[in-house]
């Protein structure tokens, strides 16, 4: 098969094979010390079987009206109302999950570590149906309510129907040799399906028949060492208003008009986990712990803040006036949207947050690596 001919890499080997040794001796960044101006306040906790699991998987919770929906790596599925925490229904699937999780309508999509994606009744949680795909689902498959696009671990692009999961068509694109483990999750609009792939490469197919509408090449793999070319886009890909915003690791930042795939700008960048946005701002956690606000007309920095560096951040969320991101020790820390100052931070888990906070209405849902979902609402 061919997904096995890759080399499949998790961030921490990576992270020790492109350091010198002097950089491996460096410790993650103390927590700052600071002045408090801001805090989350738990509304409530609940927890989804064993979270997270070993494998990075980055197992994110999707929000439709007032349910969140969950799943933890051993298949376990959960309802909840977001809003006062009680369990609608739970439903345990037997496969393990490795790519979680959509909604759209009345269907919840998870993909799973063997290669199926399972369609889920969203009020009940029974099955509705399942497809074979090439390889594991390391992100959530998502649909425009007709077509549900689907990306392997391989690069693969495919289509599925909806409403029972039969194959439309398939995308075949090259992957890099070596890449990180994880997938960005594609976007699907009314008439394309676009995709990040671990080549550095953005493609939009025409998401009735996978037919290319057209590729962008973000960035080109630099360095000696497989190692130091790997440019992967992981951390999922953000639309506002035409503009498609992608980062990558060891690459750039850009943002692309939606329809031609032309780039309006670009950057030197590296980020595994991706972006927020907010108040004119692109947001961006990179692979060094560095925070930065940049400006979503100029590509210019607006600010940026290092103290957090090398504690292994999720991609950043708006909530507020705050830009929220999540570190390896399981802290949300809380810095300013206008200036990327320091105002708060809230221990959630000891096991760590991988998967980036949601917010709807200034509630903010954090998803630790251990299990608890917890809502919060800033004070």
């Amino acid at each position: 098969m061919r997904w096995k001919t890759l080399a499949v890499l998790t961030l921490a080997s990576v992270v020790v094979g492109c350091s010198s040794s002097k950089e491996q001796e460096l410790e993650p960044a103390p927590l700052p010390d600071f002045t408090e101006t801001a805090s989350l306040q738990q509304e409530w906790s609940r927890s989804v079987g064993d979270g997270q699991g070993e494998f990075y998987n980055k197992l994110i919770p999707a929000i439709e009206g007032n349910r969140i929906f969950a799943s933890d790596l051993n298949g376990e599925v959960m309802a909840i109302d977001r809003l006062s925490g009680d369990k609608i229904w739970e439903k345990d699937l037997g496969h393990q999950v490795s790519g979680a999780i959509s909604v759209n309508g009345n269907l919840l999509f998870v993909g799973t570590l063997k290669g199926k994606v399972v369609a889920l009744d969203a009020n009940t949680g029974e099955p509705v149906w399942s497809a074979k795909v090439p390889s594991e689902v390391l992100a959530p498959p998502v649909s425009n309510g007709y077509v549900v696009v689907v990306q392997t671990q391989d690069d693969r692009v495919i289509g599925l129907e909806a409403d029972t999961g039969k194959r439309l068509w398939i995308s075949d694109n090259t992957p890099a040799v070596l890449t990180l483990r994880g997938t960005s999750a594609p976007l699907v609009t009314s008439n394309l399906a676009i995709a990040a792939l671990s080549s550095g490469k953005v493609i939009a197919l025409d998401v009735q028949n996978g037919a290319p509408v057209w590729q962008q090449k973000v960035t080109l793999p630099k360095g000696r060492s497989e190692l130091e070319r790997i440019v992967d886009i992981d951390g999922g890909l953000l639309l506002e208003n035409g503009i498609l915003y992608v980062v990558t690791y060891q690459g750039r930042m850009a943002a692309l008009d939606v329809e031609s795939g032309q780039i309006i700008w670009q950057r030197d960048s590296s980020s595994y986990v991706g972006l927020g946005q907010g108040f004119g701002s692109v947001y961006v956690s990179l692979a060094s712990g560095v925070v930065e606000g940049v400006d979503k007309n100029s590509a210019s920095a607006m600010w940026s803040n290092d103290q957090l560096l090398r504690r292994q951040l999720t991609a950043p969320e708006v909530i507020s006036n705050y830009v929220a991101v999540g570190d390896f020790e399981g802290y949300v820390h809380l810095l300013s949207q206008a200036d990327g100052q320091y105002v708060g931070r809230e221990e959630v888990d000891s096991d760590g947050l991988r998967v980036r906070p949601l917010v709807v209405d200034n509630w903010i849902y954090v998803f630790a690596n251990g299990g608890d979902l917890v809502a919060y609402t800033i004070k």
